[in-house]
Formats: structure tokens, C-alpha cells, sequence
């Protein structure tokens, strides 16, 4: 009797280990099959990597950033090459593949991505573009062009516009030549309101070019209303003076035709308040 009491037992506890070895199989198995159906992300040491150089722009002023800011700049833009070498990315996969490469950044660094994807040519043109800032005011714009054709993305220009905006985009119908354009425009603090920034980018398969900008327009506010490129800004001196004396200055208003050659001036108003 003891003898058969002591046999059961020793095989209860063989089949409880023989449970936990095919439930151990089982994990391994399907953690291997999960990773094998997922494509690398970006490395587990970039943002880490990224965030630790983002540390050394505390308390620095832009024009002693830029070995910092370029060095973060070529870890980016590298691994945006790698990553979308053998892709054909959404823009909503391109804008999250960067927002996770700095994902680790402290307050007060921080980054926006701002991404577009058109198509041109038989090709998807894709800008995967960034502002990397660390203050209210110091800030750096990085925007790299991406081609993508039958499943294969390559790195065709780069600009890096003009510090210490944010960064949007308006597209733009192509030129008399087939030139593909776009607006890249950005606001920047100034003592009291925001200062608009604008310019207009052409690709011709080859080269990126700005034939076009304007700069540093007080309170401006940028629309795009059917052909018409408006901008509207105040006057620094008139909003100082008036609003000393109690009233609000007048808005005035520019109007561009966008044509096939450039952007063609319309017109100027004034609007009073």
C-alpha cells in the first residue's frame, strides 16, 4: 500500500513537470513566431542615444548648438534610410517611426515630426521632417526628401529651412516643367505675438530649390484659398503704438496667384481692425 501511495505520487509530479515543460515549449515558440512576423523597428539604443545628446543642448543658445544638433541630425536621418530601404511606408508610419526614435527626450527638449506623402511621377515623394527644440525658442528643422518606387524608399534631398520655427507644409500643384512644390512655412516667438516664416521649395528629380521667402512677419497667418496663396501680418511698430493707446492697428493682407511658373503677386490691402 505505502509502495503504491509513493508511486502515485512520483508520477503526479512527473506529469506536473511535463506540463510545465510543454507550456515553457509553447511561450517560446510563439514568442519566436511574434517576432518573426515584425519588422525592426528603430534600434533599442537610439533614443536612448538620442536623449543623451539632447541633454547636452540645456541651457546652450542656438548658435552654440550646432555640433549637437547635426550629430542627432545624421543618427535621424540615418536611420530613416535604413529603416525605409526596403519599405513602402505610410505617411502615418514614417511619422511614428520618428516620433519614436525620440521618444526618450526630457523636458524641456522635446520633438514634433511633420511628415507628408504625395504622389509624383510614378514615384511616392515622402518628407519626413522634424523640430528638434529645447527651449521656447531655441529650435532646429530638419526635413529630409524620401522617393519610394516597387517597394524601395532612397533619400533624394535635404533642408533644414530656418531655426527657431515650428514646421508645416502646403502642397502645392506641379510647375509649367513638372516640378514638384511645396510650402514649407513656421512660426517663431517673438516678445509678443508669433513671426511667420515662408518659403517655396521646388524638386526637379535632381535638386531641391527655394525660389521664394518671406521672413519674420509679425503675427502672419498663412491660407491657401483655392488658387490664392494669402498672408496677412501686422506692422511691429503700428501694434506697439496703438495698442499704448488703447486700440488695435490695422491687419494688412498680401495675395499671391499661384501659376504654373511661381507665385505671382495679386495684391496688397489693408484691413482695418
Amino acid at each position: 500500500m505505502r509502495k503504491h501511495k509513493h508511486e502515485l505520487r512520483a508520477f503526479r509530479r512527473t506529469e506536473i513537470w511535463a506540463a510545465l515543460l510543454i507550456g515553457v515549449v509553447a511561450l517560446g515558440v510563439a514568442t519566436a513566431q511574434a517576432h518573426k512576423g515584425t519588422k525592426p523597428s528603430s534600434p533599442p539604443g537610439l533614443p536612448d542615444h538620442v536623449s543623451r545628446l539632447a541633454i547636452q543642448l540645456y541651457g546652450q543658445d542656438l548658435d552654440d548648438s550646432e555640433d549637437i544638433t547635426n550629430e542627432i541630425q545624421n543618427l535621424v536621418v540615418g536611420h530613416l534610410e535604413k529603416w525605409l530601404a526596403n519599405r513602402s511606408p505610410s505617411g502615418v508610419q514614417v511619422r511614428r517611426e520618428i516620433e519614436r526614435v525620440f521618444s526618450k527626450l526630457r523636458y524641456p527638449a522635446f520633438a514634433q515630426a511633420a511628415v507628408f506623402e504625395e504622389p509624383w511621377k510614378g514615384e511616392n515623394l515622402i518628407a519626413a521632417g522634424y523640430t528638434l527644440g529645447w527651449s521656447d525658442i531655441w529650435r532646429r528643422n530638419v526635413v529630409v526628401l524620401f522617393a519610394n518606387r516597387n517597394g524601395h524608399t532612397q533619400k533624394i534631398a535635404l533642408t533644414t529651412f530656418v531655426p527657431r520655427t515650428d514646421l508645416h507644409y502646403v502642397i502645392l500643384p506641379p510647375s509649367a516643367k513638372g516640378d514638384f512644390r511645396f510650402i514649407i512655412y513656421g512660426s517663431r516667438l517673438g516678445k509678443s505675438n508669433p513671426r511667420l516664416t515662408t518659403a517655396l521649395y521646388s524638386f526637379d528629380g535632381q535638386n531641391l530649390k527655394s525660389s521664394w521667402e518671406t521672413r519674420d512677419l509679425f503675427d502672419g497667418k498663412l491660407s491657401l484659398q483655392g488658387d490664392k496663396l494669402v498672408l496677412s501680418y501686422l506692422k511691429e511698430d503700428e501694434f506697439i503704438r496703438d495698442t499704448a493707446e488703447g486700440h488695435y492697428p490695422p491687419r494688412y493682407q498680401v495675395t499671391y496667384t499661384i501659376t504654373p511658373q511661381g507665385l505671382a503677386l495679386e495684391g496688397e490691402q489693408v484691413i482695418p481692425y
